[in-house]
């Protein structure tokens, strides 16, 4: 099989060719269907465009678990490489412009150069996220009893320290935002002063939230469990909110959908968090068993939906210090790391026009007079509209393709990459 670069508008454009009329028919009877409940659908559409999701640097290598990985044909050999991979996943989809790096996996010497290749390609930097839960070869202090909440003080200074070079990376980067998981807990009763770990974890915060740049942002990650299995600093959207709270106006809360006990109440969650104007943004994944990291919207699109539904009554209501940061936070174990990315970018964008398309009118008379079948209904009639014609047609405004996965594959790029990248190679990655 030959190659053409997927990149490239021409080959973009043959490849659409093909699909151009089928999208026009069935664009033109959804918008038939979607006229008749009072809704233009070129309204949704410029939205829907207009949609952005950041591309994690590790996502573009395979991912594994702690019983295997295997890895695949042409990985990424460094971040320059990442961003090859990251520039061909926006081309398709015209949904991703910006990419999360994560430090010291994507440490260069030269940022300015990364940033000047980034910027060649059509790609920004959007946060920046540390690494303070696993040891680097060198490293003089070990994270294996906790980092930014470690008893030892020259511990945490080491953490601290790290996430302040984040910070500065970050800043030659043109970035804007740092986001900060930890691994920290315990995994035994009585390993832990549960009370004094968190007090810990809020001196250390202070001092980085001090060396944060005017118009940065702050993004506090929480997580259930893992690595810590009996009790995790910060645990919960709880403890995320009290610590932003702690810190000051540019510390928000960050919801990775995975990162939750089973069938928790993530909307709702989001709802909480718009109104205590503390949502940052999101992490976007799906889980079903222990991993948080599978593609979006493969195990719960009605719950992806639900939690667009809140987005979009937030942004309706002009909620206040509602700006959130969107990213994908994947690992690929068994699939090509693009075609995936590609496609939960576009499962986004599909719950976005969902809930777009709901009759807010109709949901809200439903609910004042307790009507609760039709107000349900009133809902998930806009999950059960296929809205496909609207997600294609938003990516040919855009310049992208109409079947991302098909253009992707008939290029030829990762053919490509094996004859370009060889070996097989062990990217920093990881289930955070």
């Amino acid at each position: 099989m030959g190659y053409a670069d997927p990149r490239d508008a021409g080959y973009i454009a043959s490849a659409n060719q093909p699909h151009a009329a089928a999208l026009a028919a069935d664009y033109a009877h959804l918008a038939k269907q979607l006229e008749r409940r009072g809704i233009r659908i070129d309204d949704v559409t410029r939205a829907v465009a207009n949609f952005r999701v950041a591309i994690p640097s590790w996502g573009v290598g395979t991912g594994g678990t702690r019983f295997g990985r295997f890895p695949g044909v042409g990985e990424p050999r460094n971040v320059f490489e990442k961003l090859e991979d990251c520039a061909v996943i926006h081309k398709l989809t015209g949904a991703t412009p910006t990419v999360s790096l994560h430090i010291p996996w994507d440490r260069t010497d030269d940022y300015e150069a990364l940033r000047e290749r980034g910027a060649a390609l059509g790609l920004g930097f959007d946060a920046m996220n540390s690494n303070t839960f696993q040891d680097q070869p060198g490293q003089k202090q070990s994270y294996k009893h906790g980092s930014l909440t470690h008893t030892d003080a020259a511990v945490r200074a080491q953490a601290i320290a790290h996430n302040i070079e984040c910070i500065e990376a970050g800043k030659a980067l043109g970035s804007k935002a740092l986001t900060v998981w930890i691994g920290d807990g315990a995994n035994f009763p009585g390993q832990s002063n549960l009370a004094r770990a968190f007090e810990r974890y809020l001196e250390s915060t202070r001092q980085i939230y001090a060396a944060l740049p005017v118009d940065w942002r702050m993004f506090i990650e929480h997580k259930m469990y893992e690595p810590a299995f009996y009790a995790t600093v910060i645990q919960d959207w709880g403890s995320s909110l009290m610590a932003a709270q702690s810190l000051g106006p540019k510390a928000f809360c960050l919801v990775d959908l995975g990162h939750h006990a089973p069938n928790v109440n993530i909307e709702m969650i989001v709802a909480r968090l718009v109104h205590a104007q503390r949502l940052g943004g999101f992490h976007f994944n799906d889980s079903k068993y222990g991993d948080d990291d599978l593609d979006a919207g493969s195990i719960e699109p009605f719950r992806l939906f639900l939690v667009f539904n809140e987005l979009v009554e937030a942004e309706l209501a002009k909620a206040h210090a509602f700006s959130p940061a969107h990213m994908l936070d994947q690992s690929h174990n068994v699939t090509d790391p693009i075609e995936s990315l590609m496609t939960s970018a576009i499962e986004l964008q599909r719950a976005y026009a969902q809930a777009l398309i709901v009759d807010r009118t109709a949901l809200r008379e439903h609910q004042s007079t307790n009507d609760v079948l039709m107000a349900a209904q009133t809902l998930k009639r806009g999950f059960t509209t296929d809205v496909t014609p609207i997600l294609a047609q938003a990516r040919v405004s855009r310049g992208a393709a109409i079947d991302p996965v098909a253009a992707y594959r008939a290029s030829g790029y990762r053919a490509e990459c094996g004859r370009n990248r060889p070996g097989k190679q062990s990217l920093g990655g990881g289930i955070v």
